[in-house]
């Protein structure tokens, strides 16, 4: 499989990477972080500027028509910058549900155009999720009941918030009752939908972590290289090489496994959900090596408010058991691999 990005893909990641560079400095997602929200109107109008809210919504509603390898490489950017807003759950997670769905409801309609103006908000509760992230901004929560999927306004939902360990995180534990005028899908259909959200929103964790897994390899390499003991650079000690290293190698070895995910999610791959889960595996474990080395090499106070580190640190730790724990997704690479007839072997692995 040829992994090649065309010149299009790659000038686009570098604007976005250029775009978040500039609007998400780390004081800017301190300030972010104590607000009441959690969340910054400015930002998510200025994403909506850059076509970001857009990306794969269909022509027709007023977006992008792009796919999920486009998104592979924003929610990299995402996590790199720790972006603190929902922009993946409603514009990649939320929006794929809506534009597979078979009707042409005009709830539907207005939901796609809503998005892809950067006007609207939509919180997806996944029967995967304890939680549902940013409910209390949501204007419209995608929630299943008995397997089928209903779109519920804010104000008919009680919610009950739970804190994360990463401040510009908001979680609402949801209650609410179903009626036929909010059911946007019945069990029958919304079987195949509820399945390709997960996939989606698995994707979506696995590409931020694998962002922040990169962030704090920088965050530490910067560190070393300026912080010195017995008049040296630690990072010329062979120790602090070493863990830098198993870290690069780590995110090296989880990329080409998440375009391959993102791969088959977009080309509806009938393994997709085994690919989704081992990127999910193995990006995740990535960013908690990060996590993990980086604060060895900074010492005790990488975890101090005072420092960058620790807002990538508590963002990877929170996002690695949303949409499916390690458990989960073991669970699902296993049964794949494990059963009767699995194509798995050199002559699947090579052959024409």
């Amino acid at each position: 499989m040829d992994f090649t990005f065309t010149e299009d893909q790659l000038a686009f990641r570098e604007a976005i990477s250029r775009f978040l560079m500039t609007e998400a400095p780390p004081e800017m997602l301190r300030e972010i972080w104590e607000t009441d929200d959690g969340r910054s109107a400015e930002l998510r109008s200025k994403m909506a500027e850059q076509g970001l809210t857009a990306l794969c919504i269909p022509e027709a509603q007023g977006g992008l028509g792009m796919d999920d390898i486009a998104w592979a490489l924003l929610t990299q950017e995402l996590g790199y910058y720790a972006i603190p807003d929902s922009l993946a759950d409603t514009a990649y997670v939320a929006a794929s549900l809506l534009r597979d769905m078979q009707d042409d409801s005009p709830l539907r309609s207005v939901l796609l155009e809503g998005i892809a103006a950067g006007g609207s908000r939509i919180a997806v509760g996944h029967p995967v999720n304890h939680f549902v992230a940013d409910a209390h901004m949501a204007d419209v929560l995608l929630l299943e009941r008995g397997g089928s999927i209903y779109a519920v306004e804010r104000s008919a939902i009680d919610l009950e918030h739970n804190r994360s360990i990463d401040s510009s995180r908001r979680l609402c534990r949801v209650s609410w009752n179903p009626d036929a005028a909010t059911c946007l899908a019945d069990a029958e259909q919304a079987r195949r939908l509820w399945a390709a959200t997960l996939n989606r929103g698995a994707l979506a964790v696995a590409g931020q972590s694998l962002g922040l897994a990169q962030r704090m390899l920088d965050l530490s390499v910067d560190y070393v290289v300026q912080r010195k003991q017995f008049g040296k650079p630690i990072g010329s000690f062979q120790a602090i090489k070493h863990h830098l290293a198993d870290v690069a190698s780590k995110i090296e070895f989880a990329k080409p496994v998440l375009y391959r995910a993102a791969h088959a999610v977009a080309h509806g791959d009938e393994r997709a959900a085994v690919h989704v889960s081992h990127t999910k595996l193995a990006c995740c474990e990535a960013a908690a090596l990060a996590a993990r080395h980086g604060i060895q090499v900074h010492g005790a106070m990488g975890y101090t408010w005072e420092v960058d580190l620790q807002m990538f640190m508590k963002r990877a730790w929170a996002l690695d058991s949303s949409w499916g724990d390690r458990a989960f997704h073991n669970s699902r690479v296993a049964a794949a691999i494990l059963a009767d007839g699995a194509p798995v072997g050199p002559q699947y692995t090579f052959e024409d």
